[in-house]
């Protein structure tokens, strides 16, 4: 495909991979909303500076987190703003609801936002209904849109199936999103296939509830050709979450980020993207 012209789309999604070489791995943190708390306030602030030198290429969080973040943080690593909610607590967890507008993430400086669907549950229309609205919100506005999708509801009953999982990110691409981030496949090497059909980046979800270790997890994801990697709970749960990013990073980008100002391009020409 041709690189993207210079607008602020181009120029915020180059802001997305640290190492300019259009790879990704970002570290939710939107968990809060979903489970309840993930450290104190004090611990939040360490964590995010961790994964920031760690060599994260951005964090995703709620609209009212973001502004709880010190802002010298963000100078090195991207913001993503996550518009999507449920609780563990709902009725229907898998129920997917808009709890912020594209334009509060502009105000906020973000870089991208996020939308999350789940194909296959009781209120799929409402989400992709949600899904579409979000995407020409974020092309009036210039801002890059990461779809969630997922194959999980009611209608589900092998979630990492490569076919599903190939219908998931196609979805994403047909209704506007700039990246997709979807489960890795089962089995594995049939990720391939899913990333085959699909004109957008794929970033892989961390994997959490298996018993294969993180960074083999990480190649093998990467090694079917998925552009990133999306681990929120195996990072701050770790032991070290600095060097669990870092790790990672390794991995995505194939070299460790030297610590400093983010690796952005200089030139209207490498600040564009090119997607295969």
């Amino acid at each position: 495909m041709p690189r993207l012209p210079l607008t602020g789309k181009s120029l915020r999604l180059a802001r997305l991979s640290r190492a300019a070489d259009d790879r990704f791995l970002f570290v939710p943190l939107d968990h809060s909303v979903s489970d309840g708390p993930i450290s104190t306030v004090a611990g939040l602030s360490a964590l995010v500076e961790d994964i920031v030198e760690g060599g994260a290429d951005g964090i995703v969080v709620h609209k009212g987190r973001a502004r709880t973040i010190p802002p010298r943080l963000l100078t090195r690593c991207a913001l993503v703003v996550h518009l999507s909610a449920s609780t563990a607590r709902a009725p229907d967890v898998d129920a997917k609801v808009l709890v912020g507008e594209v334009s509060e993430a502009v105000r906020l400086g973000a870089d991208a936002v996020s939308v999350h669907v789940n194909v296959g549950s009781d209120t799929e229309a409402a989400q992709l209904a949600d899904l579409g609205a979000v995407a020409a919100a974020c092309d009036r506005w210039g801002m890059p849109l990461m779809a969630m999708v997922y194959p999980r509801g009611p209608r589900v009953s092998a979630p990492a199936a490569p076919e599903l999982l190939a219908h998931a990110v196609n979805i994403a691409a047909d209704l506007g999103a700039d990246l997709v981030k979807t489960v890795l496949a089962s089995p594995p090497e049939r990720m391939a296939e899913v990333v085959a059909s699909s004109p957008l980046p794929v970033v892989v979800a961390g994997g959490g509830g298996t018993d294969v270790g993180l960074a083999d997890f990480a190649a093998a994801a990467l090694g079917t050709g998925c552009r990133g990697l999306a681990v929120g709970r195996r990072v701050f749960s770790s032991p070290s979450p600095r060097e669990t990013v870092r790790e990672l990073a390794t991995i995505v980008h194939g070299r460790r980020l030297a610590p400093g100002p983010a690796a952005l391009p200089q030139t209207a020409g490498a600040l564009s993207t090119t997607w295969p």
